[in-house]
């Protein structure tokens, strides 16, 4: 009789200590709840930061695009040398920036470098240098350039970059100019399709900024 009592009482004190561990062990459903709602307020914060975020960054690239083109339409345009006519002063694929409001304040200078477009083929531009502006007479004797009859200062120009060729003389045009590539010997110029309109010189070549190390302002 006395066992049965005490193993009653020991069996009724084991379920109660395994109801109070499972008790325990289980979260409320109050506090599933509070976590829900920390877990769901979160996410709900990270993705308005998300929002605000790439928010920022679309009005950023809307705004450089509308800079870019109001620069490249109006002020300055971003270019590429293709080729070898203007080394050693400009080397292939050197990056430019070329200044289009230079000619709508000014005229052409000799010495200057331009960009323009190919009268052949306006579709199609080239970086040049300018030798003449209108009414010079230009002769080339040898290769040694003249600009009315006095010779032209070329120390740009390395003796193995010379051209040897007889041209001339011209009188230039009016509203016309003359332009040679630095590179005597491997360039397409006036020498070859003639005289260059202002209306097809885009602007004058301001800057080199690529490669790095030879960034220079003309």
């Amino acid at each position: 009789m006395d066992s049965t009592i005490k193993d009653s009482k020991e069996q009724q004190a084991d379920e109660a200590t395994t109801n109070i561990s499972v008790s325990d062990a289980l979260p409320s459903s109050s506090e599933n709840s509070s976590k829900d709602w920390i877990q769901t307020t979160f996410t709900k914060q990270r993705l308005n930061v998300i929002k605000e975020e790439l928010f920022v960054w679309f009005k950023t690239i809307v705004s450089a695009c509308v800079y870019a083109t109001l620069i490249v339409t109006f002020g300055f345009q971003v270019a590429r040398v293709e080729g070898q006519s203007m080394a050693p002063t400009l080397a292939d694929q050197d990056r430019l920036i070329v200044n289009k409001l230079a000619y709508r304040m000014g005229e052409p200078r000799r010495g200057d470098i331009v960009m323009l477009h190919y009268p052949l083929n306006p579709d199609k531009s080239f970086v040049k240098r300018v030798i003449a502006e209108e009414g010079d007479s230009v002769r080339i004797v040898n290769g040694q350039v003249y600009v009315n009859n006095v010779p032209m200062t070329d120390d740009f120009v390395p003796p193995e970059f010379r051209s040897h060729d007889d041209f001339g003389p011209t009188v230039i045009r009016e509203g016309y100019y003359f332009v040679l590539g630095d590179h005597r010997n491997n360039s397409s110029d006036s020498r070859h399709w003639g005289e260059v309109p202002k209306k097809y010189i885009i602007g004058r070549v301001q800057l080199r900024w690529w490669p790095l190390p030879t960034a220079r302002i003309f």
